[in-house]
């Protein structure tokens, strides 16, 4: 028969937690006995697996402090993430749907009787200057295409009964333009400016593939035009210690957007840019909101785009402006809308290696699509 003697030290010392095992074989005179083997080996077995649960359990003794430390960390931790998600619920709820339940706010009233609204000939620039008008505001439109410009502010001025007034400029020939524009603003009860001109990529490429004449448009008209136009209707704004700034970004600002370089990175400019602002004049009676859609489709887009088959995800520019234009006065920093609301969370809480592989996936695809269409 096999025997085990088993020498144990203190408990919870696991250095002394030895076991000897001293065995005794049983011998015959041919040899050792093969059943004695087979016993033999059973009785190590048995040895092996007691001494591990007996080692398991003085190691889970000595970390049980540790594992109570880690628990405390992880309920903490879940406990912030859904305090988290209940307050952006919550933001989101209280400023995409609250605030179109109420009455429409006096906004003549509360920031100026005219607007200033640039690229207003397509798109969010169009859709807003009409639902401002729809507010009863008087408009100035800016664009560089007189003919769409007319066509624009005789709709307009049909329509909500509302002056009008039409200021032609190419933010792409620079520093000589805005001197007519300061003029012709001279003097008016500017109350809102909407920063809404943009330059674009004809289609996601790579950066190396962009024509120098397109980056130049990009730095003219997406940064300097939104720059030099809240320059020159600011002090105005301040001395009558009042006044909304609205300045579109884009969604791509939210993480560096590969194919899209040169353009998110001037967006991410508007969002800091306007942000900065409403720090300095908050004070002053000044409402500063930099305004960050994703996809909204325009005349330009094509009709074919798989995002046109989901308007929940990517609205009409109608549709964005009436939702963009309640937020006004209640957020500084805003999508716009409930749905580009809850993907700007995603691109917030989504790791940078996500966002780019995501963008990569949908810039291809959409220059797929443009390109099939030039063809």
């Amino acid at each position: 028969m096999a025997a085990v003697v088993w020498n144990l030290g203190a408990a919870g010392d696991l250095r002394k937690a030895v076991y000897r095992k001293r065995v005794t074989l049983p011998q015959t005179e041919r040899g050792v006995d093969v059943s004695s083997r087979r016993s033999r080996h059973s009785w190590v077995a048995m040895a092996a697996v007691d001494s591990f649960y007996l080692l398991y359990r003085e190691i889970a003794r000595s970390c049980n402090c540790y594992m109570e430390a880690l628990a405390l960390v992880g309920a903490w931790y879940t406990a912030r993430k859904s305090i988290t998600v209940i307050c952006d619920f919550y933001s989101l709820v209280r400023l995409h749907f609250i605030p179109r339940l109420g009455s429409r706010p006096d906004l003549i009233k509360q920031y100026g009787r005219w607007a200033v609204i640039s690229g207003a000939t397509d798109g969010i620039g169009k859709a807003y200057a009409e639902e401002l008008a729809s507010h009863g505001l008087n408009v100035i439109l800016i664009s560089q295409e007189e003919e769409k410009l007319q066509a624009v502010a005789k709709h307009i001025a049909d329509t909500y009964r509302v002056e009008t007034f039409v200021l032609v400029a190419d933010f792409s020939r620079g520093r000589e333009i805005y001197a007519p524009i300061r003029e012709a603003l001279r003097d008016r009860d500017i109350g809102i400016l909407v920063n809404d001109m943009g330059a674009f990529y004809p289609y996601p490429q790579y950066f190396s593939q962009v024509p120098e004449d397109t980056l130049w448009d990009i730095v003219n008209v997406n940064i300097a035009a939104a720059s030099l136009m809240v320059h020159i209707v600011l002090p105005g704004m301040v001395e009558r210690k009042k006044g909304a700034i609205v300045t579109v970004s884009s969604g791509s600002c939210c993480k560096p957007t590969p194919q899209l370089a040169a353009f998110s990175a001037s967006k991410a400019y508007l969002d800091h840019f306007s942000r900065a602002l409403q720090y300095e004049y908050a004070s002053k009676g000044i409402f500063v909101q930099s305004l960050i859609p994703f996809y909204v489709p325009s005349s330009g887009t094509a009709p074919a785009s798989f995002l046109h088959r989901c308007p929940w995800l990517a609205p009409s520019p109608r549709v964005y402006a009436q939702h963009a234009v309640s937020t006004l006065g209640i957020s500084k920093r805003t999508t716009g809308y409930w749905s580009h609301s809850i993907q700007f969370l995603f691109a917030q809480y989504m790791p940078e290696w996500l966002w780019v592989w995501g963008a990569n996936l949908l810039n291809r695809s959409l220059r797929k699509e443009a390109l099939s269409c030039q063809a």
